[in-house]
């Protein structure tokens, strides 16, 4: 009766470990899937209409936007809500709201800093709130600037933002420059300058770069991950 027995009781222990190993990857899988889900919600519960949220893209121009300025941060837009989810308006082509988890994905590392209006609480009233987003909606579908022209018919991401804060608000967040202030020495910098404009450089065109705005002192940090 002993080896019946001992076979029954190693054929039991084997289902158990079985079993536990089935669970522990169901269990995993669960995890993997609302992970994602549980951080954007933790993030959402800090966000505000209006907040400014910066990245470095990995888009083709990136790597010379930050040589020019010196900073990491390449891509930037505004955060509203839309439908019930936190969406990002930005930029691209053409202007457009992307999911906010969409757009976290897209920059290096899924690194982000959210920023917002040093004095939010007083400025952004409800009415001017509403002001900010129908400003900002109003430039979805404008074709992005490729050429970092101060014109409204072409936007890049810092142009939208400081013009959509600065008609809703009349706060100019970050500083205007000249083309001639950047770096545009480094070779990578040099050869989308030549992609762009040829040998005739806009030197004295109005730019606002993505760090001006992160730099601004008329901003606050308010979440990073």
């Amino acid at each position: 009766m002993r080896r019946p027995l001992s076979i029954a009781l190693a054929l039991l222990l084997i289902v158990a470990a079985m079993s536990a190993t089935y669970l522990q990857h169901r269990f995993s899988r669960f995890q993997r899937r609302h992970r994602g889900e549980l951080t954007i919600l933790s993030i959402s519960l800090q966000l505000r209409e209006g907040d400014l949220i910066f990245h470095t893209s990995r888009s083709a121009q990136s790597q010379a936007i930050q040589l020019a300025t010196h900073s990491p941060y390449s891509h930037c837009g505004m955060l509203l809500r839309q439908g019930g989810e936190w969406q990002v308006l930005e930029a691209v082509q053409p202007v457009r709201l992307t999911p906010l988890e969409q757009w976290i994905g897209r920059g290096r590392g899924s690194h982000f800093v959210v920023k917002r209006l040093r004095d939010a609480d007083q400025v952004l009233t409800p009415a001017t709130r509403r002001q900010l987003r129908r400003t900002g909606l109003h430039y979805q579908g404008r074709a992005y600037d490729l050429y970092f022209g101060w014109s409204d018919e072409r936007l890049y991401c810092s142009e939208l933002l400081w013009k959509t804060y600065q008609q809703a608000t009349g706060r100019k967040i970050g500083k205007l420059q000249r083309l001639r202030e950047f770096d545009l020495s480094h070779p990578t910098v040099q050869q989308k300058l030549r992609e762009r404009y040829g040998n005739h450089l806009p030197l004295n065109e109005p730019v606002i770069s993505p760090v001006a705005m992160f730099d601004s002192p008329e901003l606050v940090k308010v979440l990073q991950r």
